[in-house]
């Protein structure tokens, strides 16, 4: 056994202890989307500062907490703030929480964020499934001696977003009375909002929207098998589409303006997928 699985059995033990049940899905909220932890019963909060071996999330928007309890009576383990690459950790540190899930006994992970819409056909509130990602600028979460008892050493993810997933996700959202967007999501490194000259370069290349998270996580998943979702909140429209500046203070406003859909779209997503 490594050291890295070590310490991920350690925290995973220590939260094992603690509520004394696996729950079923993971749920990660990106910026400004934490509002759907008050639809959590029956819950145990945890703080990141409490928790072996867990860092301590630093941007606004990202509480620091890990919650347990029933979403819609499915038993969730819900992330209230991520770690990002751009606040200086390595990609192990970023990932570390999926592979705790992971070695907890949870295989399905529910990943959110705030992102910049690329397609011109967007708008600011609009849910968005992705089905792919361009991550060609991430340092790999998997750079290194491979750890054989998480996965492969080369891992497959033509499928990382799961195709069932995303159908299902698209059908409650029609339930819930609106569209959900379908695209791919471009992984970029920040803090720094992209350049309009980059938003036009990732258009070409085929991206509907961008952010600074959420493919690090679910390159890790992939590589142990977990079941994947992704759901991006489309807060603003990414660089030199509209003649505005880009701030964080945007993300955040958008994000409580559809917290309640949001909310509405993810339980309904975890209570079909747990079932």
């Amino acid at each position: 056994m490594s050291d890295l699985t070590k310490r991920l059995d350690e925290t995973a033990k220590w939260l094992e202890n603690r509520i004394g049940w696996v729950p079923d899905v993971a749920v990660v909220l990106g910026s400004g989307l934490g509002a759907l932890s008050d639809s959590i019963f029956d819950k145990m909060e945890i703080p990141y500062a409490e928790i072996p071996g867990f860092p301590q999330t630093t941007v606004p928007g990202h509480a620091g907490t890990l919650i347990f309890g029933k979403l819609e009576g499915v038993p969730v383990v819900c992330m209230k703030g991520r770690f990002h690459h751009y606040e200086g950790y390595d990609m192990g540190t970023v990932v570390f929480p999926v592979r705790v899930f992971f070695r907890l006994g949870v295989r399905n992970l529910f990943l959110t964020n705030a992102a910049g819409g690329v397609n011109l056909g967007f708008t600011p509130g609009d849910l968005m499934a992705v089905t792919d990602h361009i991550g060609l600028w991430a340092d790999s979460p998997l750079r290194g001696p491979n750890e054989d008892e998480l996965g492969p050493r080369f891992p497959d993810v033509s499928k990382i977003y799961d195709p069932e997933l995303v159908k299902l996700a698209a059908d409650v959202a029609r339930i819930n009375g609106f569209n959900l967007q379908k695209g791919i999501y471009s992984y970029c490194r920040g803090p720094a909002f992209e350049t309009p000259a980059e938003i036009r370069a990732l258009r070409v290349l085929g991206a509907d929207a961008v952010g600074m998270s959420t493919v690090p996580e679910a390159v890790a998943a992939r590589h142990m098998g977990m079941r994947v979702l992704a759901i991006s909140c489309i807060t603003n429209m990414a660089a030199g589409i509209l003649d505005q500046p880009l701030t964080h203070e945007e993300v955040m406003a958008t994000g409580k303006m559809v917290e309640k859909r949001f909310s509405g779209l993810v339980a309904g997503i975890v209570a079909k997928w747990g079932a």
